[in-house]
């Protein structure tokens, strides 16, 4: 959820760009506000089972993902396949980031 309400803070006015930019700003703050009571105890009970650098990578994964949804649905615009080559690279970096290769850690 903390990531649906940041991708709107930060992206959602691309679709308004006639609005006054202070105006967008203070909306932006407003709904951003709203993601951290969810994203600040995520991180917290999450690091029980994962390190930070995973909990940060898990994030990361979880924002492409969203956003991929939300630039297409709400901003209207087209993933293409370098879009998408780039992402994979990135989820072959989150693995790399999670897998066990041996020796003291």
């Amino acid at each position: 959820m903390s990531n649906i309400f940041m991708t709107f803070a930060w992206y959602g006015h691309l679709k308004f760009k006639a609005a006054p930019l202070l105006l967008v700003i203070l909306i932006s703050w407003g709904i951003a506000i709203l993601e951290y009571p969810m994203q600040v105890p995520a991180n917290r009970i999450g690091h029980e089972y994962f390190s930070a650098v995973q909990l940060k990578t898990i994030q990361e994964v979880i924002t492409l993902s969203v956003f991929m949804v939300f630039s297409v649905n709400f901003l209207g615009e087209l993933v293409r396949w370098n879009h998408l080559v780039g992402f994979g690279l990135i989820m072959l970096g989150a693995w790399f980031v999670f897998a066990q290769f041996g020796g003291p850690s």
